[in-house]
This record gives structure tokens, C-alpha cells and sequence, in this order.
């Protein structure tokens, strides 16, 4: 069943205004490319199609919020709370997303070529075609995610808890994948060549190479 946020985060007011040169301000955020918005309020706000290039969003609350199509490349997440938003193919390239909180949130199809997100937490995150080959996602939590179809070519994916998540098809070719935990995950179908698996966790893994390091 589909989580909904509260009724009272909903209906929260934003402080919603257009500048005189039409960029559009969302309590005292200006939202284009590289605005300083650390820690702003950003819950349910409609972001589809923005360009945030660069933008500085450290620690902002996005809970809930739409990021669809929306280029956040080189932006700066890191704690930032994403919880239930939706990114659906938004550009997340080279973005900090180091401890941020994409809990329940919607990432299908995001491009995250490159992108920072150790520690970060995906858990029952919905990445679904999601490209993140190159992304450093070391110590990531991943519980209940769905990862299928993910390209996670040559990621670095060490100490990741990938507890319950799915990864049918996904690609992992030369991904790191070392002191990780493959608990009760699904591999079936994903392309594995060259990538390593040492001393990682695989108790109730469908498909994980539970031969490798022998």
C-alpha cells in the first residue's frame, strides 16, 4: 500500500513568490541554478523541470516534494531530507548526496552518473532503471529498495545494506561490492562480471555468487 504524508505536511502554506526577474522564491529560496538555500523548507514544493545546477540545498527538507525532470547536477544534498519525493529522471550527476534521507522516495530513471551518496538512505526507494554507474554509495542503506534495471557499473557500493531490495537485471559489471550486505536479496538476472563481492554478506541471496571468494 502507498505511504501518504500527513495531511498537515500538505497543506503546510509555502511562502511562495515570483522575483522581478521571474525566478520563482519558495520561502526565501531562490530557485535556479547555484542559489545558497542550505537548510531551506522546501516540503511538497513543485520543482519539476527546474534548473538547479549547483544549487546548495545542505540539510533542506524536500519531504515530499517534486523533483521530476528537475537538474540537480553538482548540487549539494548532503542531509538533506528527500522523504517521499519524487525525482522521477531527474539529473542528479556528481550531486553530494552524502547522508541525505531518500526513504519511500521515488528515483525512477534518475541519471546519478558519478554521485556522492555514502551513508545516504534509500531505504523502500523506488530506483527502478535508475543509472548511478561511477556513484560512491559506500555504507548506503538500501533496505527494501528497488533497484531493477539499475545501472551500477563500477560503483563503489562497500559496507551498502541491501537488506530485502530487489536487483533484477541490474547491471553490477566491475561494481565493489565488499563487506556489503546481500541479505534476502534479488540478483536474478543481473550482469555481475568482474565485480567483487569479498566478505559480503549473502545469507538468503536469490542468485548472489555465493562461491566467489573460494
Amino acid at each position: 500500500m502507498k505511504r501518504l504524508l500527513p495531511l498537515a505536511l500538505l497543506l503546510a502554506p509555502l511562502a511562495q513568490a515570483v522575483a522581478d526577474d521571474g525566478v520563482t522564491v519558495i520561502n526565501g529560496c531562490r530557485l535556479e541554478a547555484e542559489s545558497q538555500c542550505p537548510g531551506a523548507d522546501l516540503r511538497g514544493a513543485d520543482l519539476r523541470h527546474l534548473d538547479l545546477r549547483r544549487i546548495n540545498l545542505a540539510g533542506a527538507d524536500l519531504s515530499g516534494a517534486d523533483l521530476r525532470h528537475a537538474n540537480l547536477d553538482l548540487a549539494n544534498l548532503e542531509k538533506a531530507k528527500l522523504h517521499q519525493a519524487d525525482l522521477t529522471r531527474a539529473s542528479l550527476q556528481q550531486a553530494n548526496l552524502r547522508l541525505a534521507d531518500f526513504s519511500a522516495a521515488r528515483l525512477v530513471a534518475i541519471n546519478g552518473w558519478a554521485a556522492h551518496g555514502q551513508a545516504t538512505r534509500f531505504t523502500g526507494a523506488d530506483l527502478t532503471g535508475a543509472n548511478l554507474e561511477f556513484a560512491r554509495l559506500s555504507a548506503a542503506r538500501l533496505h527494501d529498495a528497488n533497484l531493477t534495471a539499475a545501472n551500477l557499473e563500477m560503483a563503489w557500493l562497500n559496507k551498502a545494506d541491501f537488506k530485502g531490495a530487489t536487483l533484477r537485471d541490474a547491471n553490477l559489471q566491475e561494481a565493489k561490492i565488499n563487506d556489503a550486505n546481500l541479505e534476502a536479496v534479488d540478483l536474478a538476472g543481473a550482469r555481475r562480471h568482474y565485480a567483487t563481492f569479498q566478505g559480503t554478506h549473502m545469507e538468503g541471496c536469490r542468485e548472489c555468487p555465493l562461491d566467489w571468494e573460494k
